[in-house]
């Protein structure tokens, strides 16, 4: 009974520990104030999915895929801003970059946690301008064999500035290999 005890406590310790780390987290973030140096940075968000995460921005780290926690370079690098109350909800961050030239990596779980879609995309981000990336399905009407019927819509990201799409990047599906790749599509 007493080694149960035991463990029972290291595990309420660590459990303890993890919270207290992302609570860090979340103040450091909360702390984090736009300055006369960032106030014409672009700023870019991710919606449409239960929840998407920045994996990266250039080459620096945003959200670690395997533990869904913000790195320590991004935190540093000061890029990222928190727009829910904790680290813990969905769709928590966003980030403020510099206008340029930016290569954005972003996971999107559009059906579960376990299953991430990933878009990589380069941009030139212009100053002080609101970025989306939002994912949806795109709903067709498909005609022809059962095998191209039943192939579920193609899966898109559209990407706005400010109100306006600018850029739309389409999965369809391969009913031969289910696979497919994100392709942007014509305006």
């Amino acid at each position: 009974m007493t080694e149960f005890l035991g463990r029972l406590a290291g595990l309420a310790v660590m459990a303890t520990l993890l919270t207290a780390c992302q609570t860090m987290n979340t103040v450091s973030l909360k702390n984090i104030k736009e300055t006369e140096a960032t106030r014409l940075n672009a700023q870019i968000y991710c919606t449409g999915t239960e929840n998407c995460e920045f994996e990266r921005l250039d080459q620096i780290p945003v959200v670690a895929e395997k533990n869904h926690r913000l790195s320590r370079q991004a935190m540093r690098s000061k890029i990222v801003r928190l727009q829910t109350d904790s680290l813990s909800d969905a769709n928590a961050v966003y980030l403020s970059v510099p206008p340029g030239q930016h290569e954005v990596v972003i996971r999107f779980y559009p059906v579960s946690k376990d299953k991430a879609e990933k878009l990589h995309v380069i941009h030139q981000f212009r100053p002080g301008r609101l970025y989306t990336f939002r994912m949806y399905r795109e709903r067709t009407r498909h005609q022809g064999s059962l095998l191209n019927v039943s192939a579920p819509d193609p899966l898109c990201v559209e990407l706005r500035q400010q109100h306006k799409t600018i850029r739309r990047f389409c999965r369809p599906y391969n009913a031969l290999t289910g696979l497919g790749e994100f392709v942007e599509k014509k305006l």
